[in-house]
This record gives C-alpha cells, sequence and structure tokens, in this order.
C-alpha cells in the first residue's frame, strides 16, 4: 500500500518534469525492444548506445524546430509542444546526442541489462548538454545556496573543492552570483558568515578588486543586493541602484498585506496538519520551520495551499506566481516551507540588467527546479542546470571548467 502510494505520488504534476519523462518514455522502447545478448556483451552495448543517442539526436532536431517556431512567433506549432504542450523556451541549442556519448562513456548507460534510462540519467544528460552549448558564449552564473554550493543550512567550507572552481570563473571574466531565499536583510554580515569560506578563499588566491566586483549575493530571492569589495566584504546595493520598475512598483503596504495571508494560511496548515511548527515573519518573506522533521508530503502540502491562498487574495486563482501583481514564491525548501516576496526569476533578471548578460549568456544552477521549488521561474529567463547536491554542482563546474580551457 505505501509503495503504490508513492509511485502514484510521483506522477502527480507538481512531481513531474514532463520534458524528462516524455525522453524517459522515447528511451525505453530500445531497452525493451533489445534485450542483451550475454554471448555479445560489447557488441549488444555499442548497438544500444548507438540507438540511445539517435533518439537524442531526433529529440535535438525536434528542439531546434521548436526554437525555430519560437522566434518566428508560433511556438506551439512546433511537433515538440504537441508532444509536450508544456515545453517552455530553449535560449541555446542542445547538443543532446554529443552530451549523451559524453555521460554514457563514464556512466555505461548502455551496458545495463535491468535498469533503464531514469529520471536522473537524463537530467544528467540535458546538464551536460546546456554546460556544453552555453561554454562558449557565457557572462553570467548564477547559483542557489543551500544544497547546490553546500549542505541544507551550513556554511560554504574552505576546503570545498567550489571554491577553486568559482574563483576560476572570476578570473575568466564571467560574473558568479548566488541568489538564495536565505534573508537576512541588508545585514552583509549574516550572509558573510554563509560564505565565509569562499570569501576566505578570495582573500587567500589574492583576486584583484575588479574580479571580487564580479561577485555578488541575492538574498530574499530577488530582495537585498549584495557585491564584492576589494577587501573580500559584502556590501549592500540599496534598492534605488538596481530596482527593476515591478520592484519598485510595490509598496510596503502591499507587502505586508500580502504576507499576512501566507502567514494565516500557513498557521492553518499546522492546525489542520497538526504540525509542531513555528511560523516566522521577515520584512520580505515568512516561513514554516517545523520543531520536527516533515515529510516531503506536509511540506508540499503546505506549500502548495500558500501558493493558492495568495493567488486567490490576488484574484488570479489560475495564473502563476510569477504572473500577479505581487510576484511571490511559496516553495518546500526541503525541510521547511517558505512564501518570498519575489521569485529567483526576478533575481536573475535583475543581475542581467546590471551586468547586461543575455539569457543565452546566463546559467542558473539549483536543485529546487519541480514546481514546488523555487528555482523552478528561472526557466523563464535563462538557461539552467538541475542538481541535487553541491558534489554535482562540483561536477558541472569541472566540465566547464575543461570546455572553457579547451576555447
Amino acid at each position: 500500500m505505501t509503495s503504490q502510494y508513492r509511485v502514484n505520488y510521483h506522477l502527480r504534476s507538481h512531481k513531474r518534469d514532463n520534458l524528462i519523462e516524455f525522453i524517459k518514455g522515447m528511451l525505453l522502447t530500445p531497452f525493451v525492444l533489445h534485450p542483451h545478448d550475454e554471448e555479445s556483451k560489447a557488441t549488444q552495448e555499442q548497438e544500444n548506445a548507438n540507438r540511445y543517442a539517435g533518439i537524442f539526436g531526433s529529440i535535438e532536431m525536434l528542439i531546434d524546430e521548436h526554437r525555430e517556431l519560437l522566434q518566428a512567433g508560433i511556438p506551439t506549432h512546433s511537433r515538440l509542444a504537441k508532444l509536450v504542450p508544456s515545453i517552455g523556451t530553449f535560449f541555446t541549442r542542445l547538443p543532446l546526442e554529443a552530451a549523451f556519448r559524453h555521460i554514457n562513456r563514464t556512466n555505461r548507460i548502455s551496458a545495463r541489462k535491468h535498469v533503464p534510462p531514469s529520471f536522473n540519467d537524463i537530467r544528467r544528460i540535458l546538464n551536460m548538454a546546456q554546460v556544453m552549448a552555453i561554454a562558449p558564449e557565457l557572462q553570467l552564473v548564477t547559483f542557489d545556496g543551500d544544497m547546490t554550493l553546500y549542505a541544507d543550512g551550513q556554511n560554504f567550507a574552505d576546503d570545498s573543492a567550489l571554491v577553486a572552481l568559482l574563483i576560476g570563473l572570476l578570473r575568466r571574466g564571467i560574473n558568479v552570483a548566488i541568489v538564495t531565499a536565505a534573508g537576512y536583510g541588508t545585514d552583509a554580515v549574516r550572509y558573510e558568515q554563509r560564505l565565509s569560506g569562499l570569501l576566505r578563499g578570495f582573500a587567500k588566491e589574492e583576486l584583484t578588486p575588479a574580479q571580487v566586483a564580479r561577485f555578488y549575493v541575492l538574498g530574499g530571492e530577488c530582495n537585498f543586493l549584495f557585491r564584492c569589495r576589494a577587501d573580500y566584504r559584502l556590501e549592500f546595493i540599496d534598492d534605488a541602484m538596481y530596482a527593476s520598475s515591478s520592484l519598485r512598483s510595490w509598496t510596503d503596504t502591499q507587502v505586508q498585506q500580502l504576507l499576512d495571508v501566507a502567514e494565516a494560511e500557513l498557521a492553518d496548515c499546522v492546525r489542520r496538519l497538526g504540525i509542531n511548527a513555528q511560523i516566522l515573519r521577515k520584512p520580505r518573506a515568512v516561513g514554516l520551520v517545523p520543531h520536527e522533521e516533515l515529510t516531503r508530503e506536509q511540506l508540499d502540502e503546505c506549500a502548495l495551499s500558500s501558493q493558492m491562498a495568495l493567488l486567490r487574495s490576488q484574484g488570479a486563482p489560475k495564473s502563476e506566481p510569477c504572473d500577479v501583481p505581487i510576484p511571490f514564491c511559496a516553495f518546500n525548501g526541503g525541510s521547511d516551507c517558505w512564501v518570498d516576496i519575489g521569485n529567483k526569476l526576478i533575481g536573475v533578471q535583475i543581475l542581467q540588467e546590471m551586468i547586461g548578460s543575455p539569457p543565452q549568456a546566463t546559467l542558473h544552477v539549483g536543485d529546487q527546479f519541480l514546481s514546488t521549488g523555487n528555482d523552478f521561474s528561472t526557466r523563464a529567463a535563462c538557461c539552467t542546470c538541475w542538481i541535487i547536491n553541491p558534489h554535482e554542482t562540483q561536477g558541472i563546474l569541472t566540465e566547464l571548467d575543461a570546455i572553457l580551457l579547451q576555447s
């Protein structure tokens, strides 16, 4: 009973990525129809690799057609849009066949006899294809914080391999930003504590003022922007220096009214679900912080309940959180649930505008790309890589570093 429930739960829309599920279904056919022959393992593995590569090549062509029709203003006419109606925008080509062959050399997906290509296999191949495509034009890389650069609730460690990789990006003239839900207002010291190992790495490597000036921190999704100074400390940048017209149009009264709705809904979730938790109110966020570990289902319920309440309060129950007068983000943080005013879509757009980096030259790396996650919205503004832990972030940046060295 429990096993069947978990299967059904994963099939629900907020726990799926439709493009990955489509690709997964396509790859299942050769896995089922062409089983391995014990007498010719090497040949069968190569044939399977070619079949998988052919499918990725075909999907690559579908994406190319979708991009062409998007530029023509008729994206819904593409074959891919008909097969995956929820498909969004691809800001670059995706060399999926080459990415598959690269990943397969290490992971030997085509050698497996009992486990077909999985969701995670396809996610990693999409990441690799995106890194291959964007590397030559890359101007800005933005990162989520927790579970992307460091463990959940922890600080950036001095001995993290990511320190050297991020320094390498800055030295190549690429802008680096951490776009995080963590909201400490204008208190730069709190952010410096979370990023202490990285900032000490800057000092140890004696990065120049020009290099560290390319490092930004954007807290509270999009609300508190900091830039690194020559002394390796963070400096707050006032809203008036960068805020888009949509940010400036929000009044504090409107923000507090929306947070009142979110706080009331989270309090109702605590009562309704019998949760032992504390409700925390911040200037531009409200969160549910449990005193005991909650299940994923409980956190999703809190996030989705808050999302619907905020959409109804703005008279747009069928809209998306990005498409209402005051955009917001209600998300399952893995161990807690938060509602933030604004979202990472706005955060990335602020940085793009400041730096002059177009979507096809901007990459966001994060771990929360399901619809209840706070990285999901960035797909509308830039290219993305979906990782699940800091180790995968290290892998992506190592691949990127290798490509940049060759160029």
